[in-house]
């Protein structure tokens, strides 16, 4: 049973270490892109459109009388 166990155990672990470069290169080079592009656009632009995006979807306080 211990040794049933252990075999398991390694099937296990070699298959996690093995395979864990492999499953996270998709998620690693798809932050890289993000911040290619984030590097990219000057920080500037980013804060006029940030502010665009604001002054557009902010909620307006009914006037009251």
């Amino acid at each position: 049973m211990l040794r049933g166990i252990a075999w398991a155990l390694l099937a296990l672990y070699l298959l996690v270490v093995g395979l864990w470069s492999a499953a996270i290169t998709p998620i690693s080079l798809t932050f890289a892109g993000f911040g290619a592009v984030l590097g990219t656009v000057p920080g500037s632009a980013w804060l006029l459109a940030a502010t665009v995006i604001w002054l557009k979807h902010r909620t307006t306080q009914p006037a009251t009388a």
